[in-house]
This record gives structure tokens, C-alpha cells and sequence, in this order.
């Protein structure tokens, strides 16, 4: 186990480039346009009949430019998101999408012969593929829905003009954000990050004022974030409704995630079914903390005043412990994030609020980005970002193409990594008021992982049913209103200022149907930590086979070869029938 300490820093970025106007960047453009010339010259050879040595190094120099690409890229937006309103990141960001994007431009007619090639050519140039296999067969998937180069480039190049430069303009719009708020007789003047800290405090008038204040200044822009959704909604339909053919908004993410449409549905609906095991919820925490009934602005507030802070070395130290319980890999694989000064925990304005994990090239450990402000909530959220580094490492092995799940299953080793940890915590935690918050928590960030996150998968799917039919953007708020309605029933009251919450969901811009990636990860590792729980140490080979798999299979198959058939109600039922359990452990304790 390690012995070393980690102050909550900033990230280097120096295993990219050294600086963002170092010679190593600039010769990068160079040698990119070197490699995709050579490639062109492949375009001629390309046919059904060709040597399988010859399509293999076709596939080679593709990997090489991508690569390059990848690493150009991630430097940028990393160096973006540790402060949003620096100019010169913006500018090289837009320099190198269009640099990137005249260049896979001219790298498009692979893709386009190769969906192309007949069943029985294809198999032929397959079985020699090695772990590049599944990327081959994904890009297949797609022919249906692919339309000529000239289209495809056209639409390549729009997108950075438009789609992508939208949602760079949300990012730095909201990422600007002051939020005031008055504690203790101060105005404090945060970042979101550090607002939503005070949305679990035990004060429920500092809860209603962090709330209101988040949704004021949402809400003072929610009109042209609107817009910004609904244009960002009618390109996804002008593009892959009425250009590509797909039948519905979601069936593009499905089909990216290789999910049948059916299990996606089937996922929602049994989730929709089960909304009352929430709301019994919301009812114990109302009565627990002397309520008639929740306002939606209490939601997260805890049931016993048990204000814990953990300073970020004693968080370092809680998750390596719970890693490392697990198995002594998790827990250096980990560290590895650390000692390579690839964490940035700082607290900043301009910086990007919440916490992702950046695997940029299977060689390289990823990057992870966290806000950090000693709250249990904030441990957790460290334990699921390194999760999803340990998952990238475990899997580093495979090719550029293959390393990374899709999303569904890009939660399972984050989510997994906070169930761990939580359950370290309990082991070690003797104030019973501690421990009750604990588990108070854990069902609070099942309803923000399941359920919170299925209906903004539902919401998307009437805001772009609604955005086809012209609906203004106070219409889609009142739609949202009603969406919140649904999911708390009569145990939550939500208060007219929720409308704008929507506009403050960055995934729903940037990654339409993104959200339900969340609930499909956290009811499988549910599934999956029941597993552990009764076998012990015989489950840890099979789960960590699963992570180590990467993106180099099909997400149903992996899953049914670790004996879990997602195509059955039955299985996304159990997941539920464990929270219900969980709920009726708590109503037991009140």
C-alpha cells in the first residue's frame, strides 16, 4: 500500500506538449498532413480482391493519424477546461478542429469503401484484424445510415462552424458564472461547483437560497441557452433524421453504444415503473427531517446534521484504502493518476465545473478533472473519476480504436469504485449519526445516478419531438416542469425556478442521450456488487476481465458471457428490487 501523500493541485499537461506554443505541437500539424498525404495514396488499391497485408497497413497509418490527432486534441481541451475564458486555448482549439477535420476529410474514403465491401470480403480482411476487429465492425454497423463523401464532408465541416462551436460558446457562457450566496451574515461569491456544496447542507434556507441562486442566473440566460438547445436539437434531427435515415433522435447514441434500441427502451420503461420506489423514498427523508413533504430544493439534504469534512489528503488516503481492499492493482493503477500529475483538484473560477476522466491514448495515464471541496459527495466523486482511469488502464493494452467502452459500460468501474468506497467508509466510520448520513447518501446518489438521469433521457426525447413542432423555449421549460412532476409524484413539491434546470444539464448540448449511459452503468454495478458480495474473490477475475475487454467487444456479448442479459425486464428489475430493499432497510431504522 502506498505511503506517499497528494495535495489537491493542478495537472501537467507537459505528457502532450510541453507548452501550447512549443516547436512539438507545431511540428505535430506537420507530421499529421505527412501521414494523411501518404495515406491517400492508398485510395487507388482499395478493392474487395486486395491483400489482407495491405489493407492491415491501411488500418496501421490510420491508428498513427489518429493518434496524433488524439493527442493534439486532448492537450488543447484539457488546456481549455482549466480555465474556459482563456482566449489563446480558444483560438488553438478552433485552429486545431479545423486543421483535424480537413484532414479526416481526406482519411473519409476508407471508411466509406469499407462499409461498402461485401459481407464475404469483409470477413476475409476481419479475421486477420486482431484487436481491431470490433472497430471494424462498428464502423459497418453504420452503412445504413452513411451517405456520400461529399455529403459526409460537408457535414464534417459544418460541424465545426456549427454544432461544436455552439457548444463551446454553452461552455463558456455558463462557465463564467458567479453565484452569491449569503452565509452567515457573508455574500460569498462562488463557483457552481462550490454553490452546490450548500444544496446538501442541513439549513434548509441555505438550500432554497443555493437553489434559487442557481436558477437565477440560469435562468437570466435561459432564454438564449434555449435557443442554443433547440439549434443544437434541430441539427441532430436535420442531420441523422432527415439525412441518415435513423427512425428516432435516441437510435443514433444506441447504435454509437451498440445498444438495441429495445434494451434502451426496456431500460426506460421499467425505470418509469419504478418511480415510486423513490418517491417512498422522499417520504421517509420528509419525515425524518420533520416535513410535511420535500420542496425539490431538499432533495439532497441530509437527515442527521453530520457536516463532515475530509481534507483532500485523507480523501487520497479513504480511496486507495478501498482500491487497494479490492485488489492491491486498482490501488496502483490509481496512484499512477497522482504521481503522474495528471489530476487537477483545484478549485478556480473559469474553470470547468464537475469532474470527468480524459483517456487520451491507451499509453498515456488519463486525466482526471475534479472540484474538491472536502465534502463526502466530493470523496465519492474522486473515487468514480479514478474508477474510470482504472478502467482505461486495465484496458491500455487494446489499440486506439478499442481502449474506451462504449458509454453504458464506460460507469461500470467508476460506479463500482464508489460502492467500494462507501463501503470502506461504513467499515470505518463509528459515529452512528456519520454512518446514517452514509447510507442516507448512498440512496441519494442512486436517485441522481438512476432516476434524476432516465428522465432527462425522457425529457430529451419530447424536447426534440417538441423542437420539431416549433415549441418556444418557455414551452420546453413547462415541459420540463412536467417531467419533474411525473418523476416525484405527490412527494416532492417543485417550485416554478426548477423550470430552467434543464438548461443546466451540459451532457443534453454537447451529448444528446448521453444520460442514460448513467442509470445503465449504476443498475449493472449493481447487479455486479451483488455478485461480488456473495462470491467474494472468484467474481473479482470475471469483473476485471470485463474492464480489461475495453471497447474490443460488443457491449451485449461481454455482458452475456459475464452471465448478465440485459435484453430481459427481469434484469433491470433486480436492480430496482435491491433499492427497494435498501429503502425498506431505512424506513426499518426510522
Amino acid at each position: 500500500m502506498t505511503t506517499h501523500t497528494y495535495t489537491q493541485s493542478r495537472w501537467s499537461l507537459t505528457d502532450l506538449f510541453p507548452a501550447p506554443d512549443s516547436p512539438e505541437l507545431e511540428s505535430a500539424f506537420a507530421e499529421m498532413d505527412s501521414l494523411v498525404s501518404r495515406f491517400e495514396q492508398i485510395r487507388p488499391k482499395l478493392n474487395e480482391a486486395m491483400d489482407v497485408e495491405e489493407f492491415m497497413d491501411a488500418v496501421d497509418q490510420m491508428d498513427k493519424i489518429t493518434r496524433i490527432g488524439h493527442r493534439m486534441y486532448g492537450f488543447v481541451e484539457l488546456w481549455f477546461t482549466e480555465d474556459t475564458q482563456n482566449q489563446k486555448a480558444m483560438a488553438l482549439l478552433g485552429r486545431i478542429e479545423q486543421f483535424v477535420t480537413e484532414l479526416s476529410n481526406r482519411t473519409l474514403f476508407f471508411n466509406l469503401w469499407w462499409k461498402q465491401v461485401s459481407p464475404q470480403a469483409a470477413e476475409r480482411f476481419l479475421a486477420v484484424s486482431g484487436d481491431y476487429r470490433y472497430w471494424l465492425e462498428q464502423i459497418r454497423n453504420f452503412k445504413d445510415f452513411t451517405l456520400t463523401e461529399p455529403e459526409e464532408k460537408v457535414i464534417n465541416l459544418k460541424d465545426v462552424t456549427g454544432a461544436s462551436a455552439l457548444n463551446t460558446l454553452y461552455d463558456q457562457i455558463t462557465n463564467r458564472y458567479v453565484f452569491k450566496l449569503t452565509v452567515d451574515g457573508e455574500v460569498k461569491e462562488l463557483t457552481r461547483g462550490e454553490l452546490m456544496v450548500y444544496v446538501r447542507s442541513s439549513d434548509p434556507d441555505i438550500r432554497q437560497a443555493a437553489y434559487a441562486e442557481l436558477y437565477r442566473v440560469y435562468g437570466q440566460d435561459g432564454s438564449i441557452l434555449g435557443q442554443i438547445y433547440q439549434t443544437l436539437v434541430r441539427d441532430w434531427y436535420n442531420e441523422n433524421i432527415t439525412l441518415r435515415g435513423f427512425k428516432a433522435p435516441i437510435s443514433v447514441r444506441n447504435l454509437a453504444n451498440d445498444i438495441p434500441d429495445s434494451v434502451v427502451d426496456t431500460l426506460l420503461e421499467v425505470a418509469r415503473k419504478n418511480a415510486a420506489v423513490f418517491q417512498r423514498f422522499f417520504r421517509l427523508k420528509a419525515k425524518l427531517i420533520g416535513m410535511d413533504k420535500l420542496r425539490r430544493c431538499d432533495v439532497y439534504a441530509p437527515v442527521v446534521e453530520a457536516d463532515k469534512e475530509y481534507p483532500f489528503e485523507d480523501a487520497f488516503s479513504m480511496v486507495m484504502d478501498s482500491f487497494h481492499q479490492f485488489h492491491p492493482k486498482f490501488a496502483s493503477l490509481a496512484e499512477r493518476v497522482f504521481k503522474d500529475r495528471h489530476i487537477d483538484a483545484e478549485v478556480r473560477k473559469g474553470k470547468m465545473s464537475g469532474a470527468f476522466c480524459a483517456g487520451i491514448l491507451p499509453e498515456l495515464t488519463p486525466w482526471v478533472l475534479v472540484n474538491y471541496n472536502k465534502k463526502a459527495e466530493d470523496v465519492a466523486t474522486l473515487a468514480h473519476e479514478l474508477g474510470h482511469a482504472i478502467h482505461a488502464m486495465m484496458a491500455e493494452e487494446h489499440t486506439v480504436f478499442t481502449v474506451h467502452s462504449c458509454l453504458p459500460l464506460a460507469e461500470t468501474a467508476s460506479t463500482f469504485g464508489e460502492m467500494m468506497l462507501v463501503d470502506r467508509l461504513l467499515e470505518k466510520e463509528s459515529d452512528p449519526d456519520v454512518r446514517r448520513d452514509i447510507l442516507f447518501k448512498q440512496v441519494d446518489d442512486n436517485y441522481a445516478t438512476i432516476m434524476r438521469q432516465i428522465y432527462f433521457a425522457l425529457f430529451e426525447r419530447t424536447a426534440h419531438e417538441m423542437v420539431r413542432s416549433n415549441a418556444s423555449v418557455d414551452e420546453l421549460a413547462a415541459a420540463y416542469l412536467q417531467n419533474l412532476a411525473e418523476m416525484f409524484g405527490d412527494s416532492v413539491e417543485v417550485s416554478d425556478e426548477f423550470k430552467w434546470e434543464w438548461v443546466s444539464i451540459p451532457h443534453i448540448y454537447a451529448t444528446p442521450f448521453y444520460v442514460y449511459a448513467y442509470a445503465f452503468g449504476q443498475l449493472l454495478v449493481l447487479s455486479l456488487y451483488q455478485q461480488f458480495k456473495q462470491e467474494g474473490d472468484s467474481f473479482k477475475p470475471r469483473y476485471m476481465n470485463i474492464l480489461a475487454t475495453g471497447g474490443s467487444k460488443a457491449p451485449v456479448q461481454l455482458l452475456s458471457e459475464a452471465g448478465i442479459d440485459v435484453t430481459q425486464a427481469s434484469f433491470w428489475q433486480g436492480g430496482f428490487d435491491m433499492l427497494n430493499y435498501m429503502v425498506s432497510e431505512l424506513e426499518a431504522l426510522a
